[in-house]
C-alpha cells in the first residue's frame, strides 16, 4: 500500500480538485435556493424583492463566477481570464520547450509533448482572447 502511494501521490491533486468543485457546486445550490427562498417571502407579502436579490438568481449555478464582484461586466472577466490563460499556458510551454530541448532527465521526447498541447492550449485562449466580445 505504501508503495502505491509513493507511485501514484500526484493523484492527490486531482482529487482534491473534484472534492473542491463539487464542495463550490453545492455552496452555490444553496445560494440560489436561498435566493429563491427570499424571494418567495417577499412575494407572499405582497412586496416587490430588491434589484440586487433578483440580480444573484443572474450569475451561474456552476460557480464559474464565484469571486466575482456584481459591478463588474460579465463579457470583460472572461476576456481577462482568457489573457491570464494566455499568459500561464505560454510560459508553462516555453518552460516544458527549454526542458524538452535541453532533454532534461532524459525525457525529452516527453516534454516535448507537453510542450505541444500547451503551445495548442496557449493558441487557443489567444484566439478566444482575440475574438471575445465585451457585453456593454
Amino acid at each position: 500500500m505504501e508503495d502505491l502511494f509513493r507511485s501514484y501521490w500526484w493523484l492527490l491533486f486531482p482529487l482534491a480538485w473534484f472534492v473542491f468543485g463539487g464542495f463550490s457546486s453545492f455552496l452555490n445550490y444553496r445560494r440560489q435556493k436561498d435566493t429563491l427562498d427570499l424571494i418567495k417571502t417577499y412575494a407572499a407579502r405582497g412586496q416587490e424583492p430588491p434589484e440586487a436579490l433578483l440580480k444573484v438568481l443572474d450569475r451561474p449555478i456552476d460557480g464559474s463566477g464565484m469571486w466575482d464582484s456584481p459591478n463588474e461586466d460579465r463579457g470583460s472577466r472572461m476576456n481577462d481570464g482568457n489573457w491570464f490563460s494566455v499568459v500561464l499556458f505560454g510560459v508553462m510551454g516555453a518552460g516544458f520547450g527549454y526542458a524538452a530541448y535541453t532533454d532534461m532527465y532524459g525525457a525529452g521526447e516527453a516534454f516535448l509533448i507537453v510542450t505541444f498541447v500547451l503551445g495548442a492550449l496557449c493558441l487557443a485562449c489567444l484566439v478566444s482572447a482575440l475574438t471575445g466580445r465585451r457585453r456593454g
